[in-house]
């Protein structure tokens, strides 16, 4: 694997700082960027909340909570 130089005293910096490896700071980059979520999924997730939205209709926040609120024991 190549990297820029700067790049890589940067890595080393911050793996010094965090009293660390160099490989157990890229090992833990990578792991956290294949845990996110592609930004197409993020979006698709975004459109589906909106329409569910629109189908709910009107409605006000502050009623629906004090329902809520009075609802309770």
């Amino acid at each position: 694997m190549s990297l820029p130089d700067e790049l890589l005293s940067r890595i080393d910096a911050e793996a010094k700082r965090r009293s660390t490896s160099r490989s157990a700071l890229l090992a833990l980059a990578a792991q956290r960027e294949l845990r996110r979520r592609d930004s197409a999924e993020i979006a698709e997730a975004i459109a589906r909340s909106e329409r569910r939205f629109l189908r709910s209709g009107n409605f006000e926040s502050a009623e629906l909570i004090r329902q809520e609120r009075d609802s309770r024991p």
